[in-house]
């Protein structure tokens, strides 16, 4: 395949810029798009159809694979008509709102034989691939307990955002899912899920019905354990993923930026993404405080571009994607992304801890996937 077709459905913040990736990759075209608001303006930048619908994308001939980037409520339906027409898809997380939802998707997909691909972009920053083959060669031991958080404080908005909406993003839980699914990609599958919460400190006009502070407990199997903290309420902001071993740890920081190795006998730090130009790009991101978040990633604002750190990160993930569609064959280290699995296992301990706010109980997560 010389130049291989995309069609993307959904082109806002982030869907605009996998255009204009996909669109200087070498051997990549963009054919066709669909959005319901601005697509024009996308089209013309890229120099592409702006389709009518969802099928004029996903059923048009001169597209070879889908890029669904559209709302996350709104991901079903691109993904099972691009799997009946026989197109690998790649997703935007969370790949649903639902383990129903999700099932669904794969169930389309796996009949249809197709390539099913999740965003989970935090799989391809440098220092977390680092992370996990260190891990993988035992330099921490055997893995004991993961925390991470990733919080901070908003304030009021002029206008809300879909993502601020739970029945459109499904929260932070749920549109930040990036934590929740690097602990199972690291500890498996979560037996049990509790959670505590809600809306605290946002309410009113500006804000939108998402709940702002929500503390997670999950139990795994092997008698191993983690902590997630997500949230709009936290005056102290920290962005981190710490993994404890029995010989060592290993700390993610994704806001003080880099990956740091700790033993008895080493001690090492690496970068978080593939060059220092990206790790001081997001320093200076996170330095900003408040600012960081005028419009952008938080709030989806397809007028601005992504920071360089991020584009980084979205390039990597979709040059793998494009091989998979040339027909390479999956890395190990990423086989989960690219079948629904690791998807949809981390969207059904999300229902699982879902069900643990509202009835106040320890849940196990085989209630949500029997």
């Amino acid at each position: 395949m010389d130049i291989v077709r995309y069609g993307i459905v959904g082109t806002g913040y982030f869907g605009a810029e996998l255009g204009r990736i996909l669109s200087r990759q070498p051997g990549s075209a963009v054919s066709r798009i669909y959005d319901p608001v601005g697509a024009d303006r996308i089209a013309a930048e890229l120099g592409c159809t702006a389709a009518d619908d969802i099928a004029g994308v996903t059923d048009a001939d001169d597209v070879d694979a889908v890029i669904v980037a559209s709302p996350n409520h709104a991901h079903r339906e691109p993904v099972e008509r691009a799997a009946r027409a026989g197109k690998p898809v790649f997703c935007e997380k969370p790949i649903a709102l639902s383990y129903e939802d999700c099932r669904a998707m794969l169930e389309a997909t796996s009949r249809a034989g197709v390539l099913f691909m999740a965003g989970h972009v935090m799989n391809f920053m440098h220092g977390v691939r680092a992370a996990k083959r260190l891990i993988a060669e035992g330099a921490i031991g055997e893995l004991l307990y993961c925390h991470t958080a990733r919080n901070g404080w908003e304030e009021r908005q002029g206008s809300v955002s879909w993502k601020k909406r739970r029945e459109l993003s499904g929260g932070h839980l749920y549109h930040h899912i990036h934590e929740l699914d690097l602990v199972q990609f690291l500890l498996g599958p979560a037996r049990t899920a509790t959670m505590v919460g809600g809306n605290v400190a946002h309410r009113g006009a500006g804000f939108g019905d998402e709940d702002d502070l929500l503390l997670i407990t999950l139990e795994f199997a092997g008698g191993r354990y983690a902590m997630l903290e997500y949230g709009s309420a936290f005056r102290w902001p920290e962005h981190y993923v710490l993994i404890q071993g029995t010989a060592g740890a290993i700390r993610i920081d994704l806001q003080d930026v880099g990956v740091e190795l700790r033993t008895p006998e080493r001690s090492e730090r690496m970068l978080l993404h593939a060059t220092r130009e990206e790790d001081e790009d997001r320093k200076r991101f996170y330095g900003l405080g408040d600012r960081a978040m005028d419009g952008a990633i938080m709030y989806g604002d397809p007028s601005k571009r992504p920071p360089l750190w991020l584009r980084g990160i979205m390039e990597a993930e979709l040059r793998y994607f494009d091989d998979l569609v040339r027909g390479a064959t999956p890395d190990a280290e990423f086989a989960p992304l690219t079948d629904g699995s690791a998807a949809t296992a981390a969207i059904a301990t999300a229902d699982a801890l879902t069900l643990s706010l509202r009835e106040g109980r320890k849940v196990a997560v085989a209630e949500i996937t029997a």
